[in-house]
């Protein structure tokens, strides 16, 4: 159905063709929904996305890092796209789960995790709580959950500025209302602030805007992709969140690459610097000029060529 008619749009449509294969997988008690591509007996490099997307945020490291030898799979998160839309698990313990889970289910033992934004979150808590599955970790746009939560309590009037658009996705049903409403306009308007100007003026920037908007219109996906925040935010003061930030307090013990956007609005560069402490592997920081919040679509030659040396490094 068009945007014209208020109907959603069946979640389907975000199985966009190409040479990768969709597939659902049962894992952590929800069903999944991935695109594949590249050799099945190769190293597995899971690609986690962040908002207001869903898995085709990826199509650019898909195809490359495939084509380099990997089996490289980018699955909708728990609430978006095809993948199934629970009442509850938008707390980054089942968030994990479910990465933890899929790895299994795919019969790996080990994989690479790449992620963006709630995904770069989601793979530093997969690499603290469930280490002997993952191999490497590469980190966008989004720094360790305790470096984020610390950095908005210590620095107010920088990354807690930064941060301030979270406070309004805490009020209950409007947020909601403003992701659909006109087609999923708004998706667009919080792209075009946070990527750089160099990838807005193209015709992939708005190819991508057309497809988050009407990925955030199926049924639920704007409520499910809001309680992220929402938990993140109200678990500061509650026992959970303290429990989390305890267990999430131990160094990994693997090699992180992280890539940054110089012009990235909503998190800082100094704060994606604090993650070091947390990185016992070692870690690898890149900051990419004249980038905003994408660098993996901004600049997805470059950003996919530090992926892949990282990868690299990491299978030597």
């Amino acid at each position: 159905m068009s945007a014209a008619t208020g109907t959603p749009p069946d979640p389907s449509v975000v199985r966009v063709p190409g040479p990768w294969t969709h597939r659902a997988v049962s894992a952590n008690g929800i069903r999944i929904h991935l695109a594949e591509y590249g050799p099945p007996t190769g190293p597995l490099v899971v690609l986690l996305h962040g908002f207001p997307e869903f898995w085709w945020t990826w199509r650019h490291q898909l195809l490359a890092l495939g084509d380099a030898g990997y089996r490289v799979v980018a699955p909708d998160l728990r609430g978006y796209g095809d993948t199934d839309k629970t009442p509850r698990g938008y707390d980054l313990w089942t968030l994990a789960g479910d990465c933890a889970g899929l790895i299994r289910a795919l019969g790996e033992p080990r994989a690479h995790v790449v992620g963006h934004d709630w995904g770069a979150a989601i793979g530093w808590t997969v690499a603290t709580l469930h280490p002997r599955l993952v191999v490497s970790l590469t980190g966008l746009g989004a720094p360790h959950p305790v470096v984020m939560r610390d950095a908005v309590l210590r620095d107010p009037l920088g990354q807690g500025r930064a941060s301030r658009y979270m406070a309004g996705f805490q009020l209950p049903r409007l947020p909601e209302r403003s992701l659909r409403a006109d087609g999923g306009a708004r998706v667009g308007r919080i792209m075009r602030a946070w990527a750089g100007p160099e990838w807005v003026a193209t015709t992939d920037f708005g190819d991508a805007v057309a497809r988050n908007a009407e990925a955030m219109r199926i049924s639920t996906v704007a409520h499910c992709s809001l309680e992220y925040y929402r938990w993140s935010m109200r678990s500061q003061v509650r026992p959970d969140g303290r429990r989390f930030a305890r267990e999430l307090s131990r160094p990994v013990g693997v090699p992180v690459l992280q890539v940054h956007g110089a012009d990235d609005p909503c998190v800082l560069d100094t704060t994606m610097r604090g993650d070091e402490r947390f990185a016992g592997g070692g870690l690898t920081h890149h900051t990419l000029p004249a980038t905003g919040h994408f660098p993996q679509q901004e600049h997805p030659t470059h950003v996919t060529a530090l992926i892949g040396a990282h990868l690299q490094r990491c299978d030597g």
